[in-house]
């Protein structure tokens, strides 16, 4: 399987609609399929996120299953206008600003979770060396 890699992620979300506003607005998705019970999003023809109305409460985090998902832009300036669309958006942060994935990393990235509580990253691979980690010697990720 040398060509292995990520397809797309299912996600259970409460509110359909709410999440297709949230997710296409957030992060430039289109819908590419709906009906009533899921919605299939992506960008440029690939398949990203399948949407699925599948339950009646919010992600936890005290259960087995996804711990958060992470998205990969090119620039660093990508995550501070993505940070900007979802600020205006009224969305939780985790920690405010861009956060390195280890003190003094050159990648680092914002850290959310969406209307569900479903934990989110937006981060570039450079960029972030001037950030400082906001717990020390904690592990690759904004959610510590």
């Amino acid at each position: 399987m040398s060509t292995l890699q990520t397809g797309h992620v299912g996600l259970n979300v409460t509110d359909l609609d709410r999440s297709i506003a949230f997710y296409t607005r957030a992060f430039g998705f289109e819908v590419a399929g709906r009906d009533e019970g899921h919605a299939l999003l992506g960008k440029d023809g690939r398949l990203a996120v399948a949407l699925w109305r599948q339950t009646e409460t919010a992600a936890r985090t005290d259960v087995a299953g996804l711990h958060h998902l992470s998205f990969q832009v090119d620039t660093i300036d990508e995550v501070r206008a993505a940070e900007d669309v979802l600020r205006a958006m009224g969305t939780r942060f985790t920690y405010d600003g861009i956060v390195p994935h280890g003190e003094g990393a050159a990648s680092g990235g914002i850290f959310f979770t969406d209307p569900d509580g479903i934990r989110l990253e937006i981060y570039a691979p450079s960029g972030a060396e001037s950030a400082t980690a906001p717990v020390a010697g904690a592990p690759t990720c904004g959610f510590f």
